[in-house]
């Protein structure tokens, strides 16, 4: 079966109000994290044409590199080590508009500007999380925020 993506034009609001539907009907009836996470990737890469848009899964009380759309990645990532450790270990969404401002910060790509991570939860329990990265600074804010935390509930509740 073909699964194609209606691309849209427009403000950010409007590509993720357009996105989201089409996410969710691609996750409709499939149980198996590794291909949900992999087509939400490619998707959102190939909306907004991020940078890197990939997750990092809790493996062994580290962060393990899971499916990803981009330049090759950091492969593991202790908590609490660069924006993507602080948020699994605060548990909490992290916007940040320069990266070469944020203390730790872990250079995967020298191309990366500005960066979001959204922790994927289960319960109090962070599994993983959702790191995109752009070339530009201050690519991200509380639109992405918003529509990236919607679409990490729209996996199926088995993660």
């Amino acid at each position: 079966m073909a699964e194609d993506l209606f691309i849209i034009k427009g403000t950010k609001e409007n590509q993720y109000q357009s996105l989201l539907p089409q996410i969710e009907a691609l996750l409709v009836g499939e149980d198996d994290l590794i291909a949900n996470l992999a087509n939400i990737a490619a998707a959102l890469k190939t909306q907004f044409n991020f940078l890197w848009v990939g997750f990092y899964l809790v493996k062994d009380d580290q962060l393990v590199l899971g499916p990803f759309q981009g330049p090759i990645a950091c492969t593991r990532i202790q908590k609490g080590r660069g924006v993507c450790g602080v948020a699994w270990q605060e548990n909490k969404v992290l916007v940040v508009p320069d990266v070469d401002q944020f203390p730790g910060h872990i250079a995967c790509s020298s191309a990366s500007k500005s960066e979001i991570v959204v922790p994927i939860r289960q319960g109090d329990n962070v599994l993983g999380v959702l790191d995109i990265d752009s070339e530009q600074l201050n690519s991200f804010d509380e639109v992405d925020e918003k529509y990236l935390t919607q679409l990490l509930r729209l996996l199926p509740s088995s993660v």
